[in-house]
Parts: structure tokens; C-alpha cells; sequence
């Protein structure tokens, strides 16, 4: 555990649901844990008591990724651990594949509609599209993600193949988005079980990204917007070249601000855990420590692939080393669009960027 994460309380320890069950933290509220094929090896989902039109059962907040072992483990869930009720509804944070990546599944073998905001909806209905001839899939593969990295310092061929070649990455893992939804949006309470839930949409990591409070409970479930050891991926993409996420998403944690000392934050990633205020206030300190090393690197022109061993130290497989890409280029851009570096393109081709 690091000096960061010691500063937050954990009120379950090490406690780890097992797949395919649960572990209550709050009343009415369930932790299921479910496996991912990444470097980051699990998700936390939710499951909320609710009744909705007089009928009884539960609302499931996140997903998994779409893969016949989730659905074992969600197949084991309703078999023994929901009390021989039905779900009723499914409530999405976000678009990226872990999150939304069963929803199709879920809602369709319940009969449940799917709750999401209307731009994260409108994002994973394009994305889940496969690749066609002469058409690429969207999100930051294929092609397109292979010119943009080129662009900012990848020269790697191997790489680049590589990344050419996951056109369908998104929706391998995320193949079918239901037809019809409910749309959230931020300010929104959402009467879940008898408690209202208030939306909070905070942006920078997703297109607009929902997490859920409840007042009664002093329940977060905080989707990837905090985290109790990681920082959250902030990241600039081939759909979204000239993007500035790195302000959206630090603007967005002031929605937090009001919220109680004493919340129990249910994050993605990691464990439950108490210490909202002090996990934000680390995120800005980390991300004003970043832009600094990455002000200072920048002293002689610097591509985006020359500013990644100053902003991470460990070795990075592909899948690792885009998202670091996207994330020390949100930090550039962060700079540039404040006026604190200019943009430059080389005879190569390639962005540089160099303090003013």
C-alpha cells in the first residue's frame, strides 16, 4: 500500500467478494467483483435493492466486458444471490467496454432497460460497429490510432502494426449497445429502492461520464471518476486530436466538494473506501506535479513519446502504452492550450511541443 492509499480508510480490509458472488456494504447495496483480460484485472459492479411499478428487485450498476466467463459469473449471481427476484433495470457510468460491455446481455435477458447519458449512449452505439471495408471502427485503434500515435512520436513499425490491426477492439468487447435507453443526466435523482440516487456527471475520462450519490445511505458509487489507487485515465485520442480532457476532469471533481466527509466511495477499481476529499485533493497534487515534470522536460522540444518515461517509470506493454500515449498527451495539451508551450511540426512529421 502506498503513503496515498494509507491516508484513506478501507472498512473492509482486504476483503474481496469472489466472482460470481457478493458482499453487502451498505443496506441494499451489494459489491460483485468480475475479472478483466487487461493489466487492470477486475471491475467492481453494483447491485442495488430496488422496486420500480410495484415490483420488486434489483437495479445492476456496471457490467464487464463482453465474454462467456462475465456471464457465467452473472449466471451464478442470479441463481444464488438475488433472492430469487428479477432485475428490473441496468445503470451504465460510462461507455468504455468494462463498464457497458454486457449491457446488451443483461438488458436482454431481463427485459431491462438500460440507463446512461445520452453522449456516452451515442458514443458506444457508433463504437460497437465493426470494422467494414474501407470504414474503420471507431475509439483509439486501427488506422486512425496508428497515424495519430505516429504523429506524436510512435515510429515503432511493430507498434503501429499492431495497433492497425485492433480495428475491432471496441467491439470485440463491446458487440451490441440496446436499441433504446433512458437517458440520465447530471442533477438527476434517480429513486432507486425507495432512496433517491443523485446523476453527477464529471467529464475528461468518458464523454460524459455519471456517477451516482445517495444522501440517505452517504453512498458514492464514484465509477472511474475516483479512484482509491490509480489515477483515473485522462487521454487524448485520434477522435478527438486537439482535445483538452486533463481541466474537464480536474473542473469535474469539484462536484464532489459538498459531498460528506464521511462517504463511502464504491469505486471501479480497488477497494470501497472513506477519504473523498483527501483522494481528490491527492489527484490534483498528482496532476499539478505531472504538468510541472512535464513543463520542465519541455525546456527543448519534446514529442509525446519523449515525455513518457518522465511521466511513467514502469515498463508498458502495447495496450498500457496508448493510454499512457493519450495521457501524457492530455498533460501537453493541458500546457499548450494554457499558453504555456507552443506546437511545432518537424520535417518528420511529428508534433513537438517546447516551453515558451
Amino acid at each position: 500500500m502506498n503513503a496515498n492509499e494509507q491516508k484513506l480508510s478501507y472498512p473492509w480490509g482486504d476483503t474481496l467478494p469472489e466472482f460470481g458472488t457478493t458482499h453487502p456494504v451498505a443496506d441494499g447495496v451489494r459489491w460483485v467483483r468480475m475479472p478483466l483480460p487487461f493489466a487492470l484485472d477486475h471491475i467492481n459492479l453494483w447491485l442495488l435493492r430496488d422496486k420500480i411499478d410495484g415490483r420488486e428487485g434489483w437495479t445492476i450498476v456496471d457490467c464487464g466486458v463482453s465474454r462467456d466467463e462475465i456471464k457465467g459469473h452473472w449466471n451464478q449471481i442470479f441463481e444464488n444471490e438475488l433472492d430469487g427476484l428479477p432485475v428490473l433495470r441496468i445503470i451504465v457510468t460510462h461507455m468504455h467496454p468494462d463498464h457497458l460491455g454486457l449491457a446488451y446481455w443483461l438488458c436482454e435477458k431481463w427485459n431491462a432497460p438500460l440507463w446512461i447519458t445520452m453522449t456516452d449512449y451515442s458514443v458506444a452505439r457508433l463504437w460497437s460497429q465493426p470494422a467494414e471495408k474501407g470504414k474503420e471502427a471507431g475509439g483509439p485503434n486501427g488506422a486512425a490510432a496508428a497515424e495519430h500515435f505516429r504523429r506524436h512520436g510512435l515510429i515503432d513499425q511493430e507498434a503501429l502494426e499492431q495497433i492497425k490491426g485492433r480495428a475491432n477492439y471496441y467491439p470485440g468487447l463491446v458487440p451490441d449497445v440496446p436499441s433504446r435507453f433512458c437517458r440520465m443526466m447530471n442533477g438527476d435523482r434517480i429513486s432507486i429502492g425507495g432512496r433517491d440516487w443523485q446523476v453527477i456527471v464529471g467529464y475528461g475520462h468518458a464523454p460524459e461520464h455519471a456517477s451516482l450519490f445517495c444522501d440517505t445511505l452517504q453512498v458514492l458509487i464514484s465509477g472511474d471518476m475516483v479512484l482509491p489507487r490509480i489515477s483515473t485515465n485522462i487521454s487524448v485520442f485520434n477522435y478527438e486530436p486537439e482535445g483538452n480532457p486533463l481541466p474537464l476532469y480536474l473542473n469535474s471533481l469539484r462536484a464532489y466538494d459538498s459531498l460528506p466527509e464521511d462517504t463511502l466511495v464504491l469505486p471501479s477499481h480497488g477497494r470501497p473506501f472513506r477519504g473523498l476529499h483527501e483522494r481528490i485533493a491527492q489527484q490534483h497534487s498528482h496532476h499539478a506535479e505531472r504538468l510541472e515534470e512535464v513543463l520542465t522536460a519541455c525546456s527543448e522540444p519534446q514529442s509525446t513519446i519523449d515525455i513518457l518515461p518522465v511521466m511513467f517509470k514502469r515498463k508498458l506493454d502495447l495496450h498500457q502504452m496508448t493510454f499512457a500515449m493519450g495521457e501524457a498527451l492530455a498533460h501537453l495539451h493541458a500546457l499548450y492550450f494554457d499558453g504555456q508551450l507552443e506546437r511545432s511540426i518537424g520535417a518528420d512529421d511529428i508534433v513537438r511541443f517546447k516551453r515558451k
